[in-house]
């Protein structure tokens, strides 16, 4: 389920019933894509992974000394088949993790894009200054899909195609702010 719904962007754009709910929900789902990785996620990613005897080990580029313990179910993603899924630690060390997964012995090779472990989940949709800020990038994007020129305007009141710019995150900052992931704020 996106931060924003198909009702709250339609209503907010008034456009009725002129498009339907899966283009509206593609906007949506874009608004998630841009906003969702710059907040806090209580998640780590792994560099390299293996498989031994059904083991599954999953390596970190740095220690992980007291972020997980054995027994923690975890989340995995982006690490493929049979390593994703919910999963229970029953073996660590200064950098990695292990835990129970059925399939062919694979040795220790490295993992493009990085996998994502995460322990469980923050539920942004509770959050009412998340939630405004999701609808303005969507009220933006839909923007950049639907308006001439982009339809921003600049200071001096001409057209801008930019509207889709490193401006688009600027705009929401002050609303997110306070659930903004230290990762996020490199560069």
């Amino acid at each position: 389920m996106s931060l924003t719904t198909v009702a709250e962007l339609r209503s907010t754009l008034g456009v009725g019933t002129l498009y339907p709910d899966a283009t509206l929900q593609d906007v949506c789902d874009a608004s998630d894509a841009v906003l969702l990785p710059m907040l806090w996620q209580n998640q780590l990613f792994n560099t390299h992974q293996s498989l031994a005897n059904n083991v599954a080990t999953l390596y970190f580029a740095s220690s992980i000394f007291g972020v997980y313990y054995v027994g923690q179910t975890v989340a995995v993603t982006g690490n493929g088949s049979p390593y994703d899924g919910n999963k229970v630690i029953t073996g660590l060390g200064a950098d990695y993790i292990s835990y129970d997964a059925t399939g062919a012995d694979q040795s220790i090779h490295a993992i493009q894009p990085l996998g994502t472990i995460l322990v469980g989940s923050i539920d942004y949709s509770t959050d009412a200054a998340i939630q405004n800020a999701s609808l303005m990038i969507s009220v933006e994007i839909w923007q950049a899909r639907t308006a001439t020129l982009s339809g921003s305007n600049l200071v001096d009141f001409q057209p801008s195609p930019y509207r889709m710019s490193a401006q688009l995150l600027a705009k929401v900052r002050g609303l997110i702010a306070h659930a903004l992931s230290p990762g996020s704020m490199v560069g």
